[in-house]
């Protein structure tokens, strides 16, 4: 096998708690995570060449080390050397820094990718293992599907599947510094937190009438303060039948929950055609339980 294409899907957050700030200066949350259908193509080649060469639809995106594909192609080569170069091809679907965890998301395709190009046979649990140095999204961006994510994201358990739905993604003109949020977030006891118990008896029941109003996301009481149209666009959002709508990670993008798809339809044409978002985006849930590698 000379070269490989992967697939690297975004994910969205249908719960984001966070528990307390650690001494480490990283946050525990508590988070129910969805993989959903939009997704980054990702082609690996080998070459005779002992480098490793990044090219991409979008010319801003970084080749070098600020490249999340880069850091895991480092990585992977430290534990398993490769002893051959690389030409890697990045077609971007997903928004970049959008709250979808795009970059997440290439790097664990890329890990899955090197894992099967060079036939290393490691377990979805070993790669995982690899998959946190690069980030907090990376191990769920390999686990992929309906999991809840607790301690700074590391700690993974799958759920059943999400109920059936369309999801609706629109990503406003602005850029958001997740740092920055974390920064601002005060946890008191003023703050709404979500109830994630309940979530995953809705889960479990594959309700989506139970599920969506408990849907939640604790960071959205520092990024609305700052960017009034994340509310506007959920209210425009529920407008148009959405069962709701809501922040997914630290922003920008809005999803929102229809339990029609022409319901979804509607609203994609009302946004497409509006100034709210720069990238509208309709999509479904999407699980992996088979062939995961």
């Amino acid at each position: 096998m000379n070269s490989i294409t992967v697939k690297a899907y975004a994910k969205i957050n249908l719960a984001l708690d966070v528990i307390r700030k650690r001494p480490d200066g990283y946050h525990d949350v508590s988070m129910i995570m969805q993989t959903i259908g939009l997704h980054d193509t990702i082609n690996i080649k080998k070459t005779n060449f002992q480098s490793v060469t990044i090219r991409s639809n979008l010319y801003y995106l970084p080749r070098d080390r600020r490249n999340l594909v880069y850091k895991a192609v480092e990585l992977f080569h430290q534990n398993y050397p490769l002893r051959k170069g690389l030409n890697i091809f990045i077609n971007k679907r997903i928004p970049v820094a959008a709250g979808l965890a795009g970059g997440s998301a290439d790097a664990a395709a890329t890990l899955k990718g090197l894992n099967k190009l060079f036939q290393t046979d490691l377990s979805l649990e070993e790669l995982m293992k690899l998959g946190i140095k690069l980030g907090a999204d990376v191990p769920y961006c390999l686990l992929m599907g309906t999991a809840l994510s607790e301690g700074i994201g590391e700690i993974l358990s799958p759920l059943e599947p999400m109920p059936d739905c369309s999801i609706l993604l629109v990503k406003p003109d602005i850029s958001i510094s997740t740092k920055h949020v974390y920064e601002k977030l005060r946890i008191n006891e003023d703050i709404k937190h979500p109830d994630i118990i309940a979530m995953l008896n809705a889960i479990k029941e594959n309700n989506i009438y139970k599920l969506t109003p408990l849907m939640d996301n604790i960071l959205e009481s520092v990024t609305i303060k700052e960017y009034p149209i994340i509310e506007e666009i959920k209210e425009r959002m529920k407008d148009k039948e959405a069962l709701t709508a809501l922040m997914s990670g630290s922003g920008p993008t809005v999803f929102g929950i229809f339990d029609n798809q022409h319901k979804a339809e509607k609203a994609y044409r009302y946004f497409k055609s509006s100034s709210y978002g720069k990238q509208v985006i309709l999509t479904k849930p999407y699980q992996e339980f088979h062939n995961r590698m």
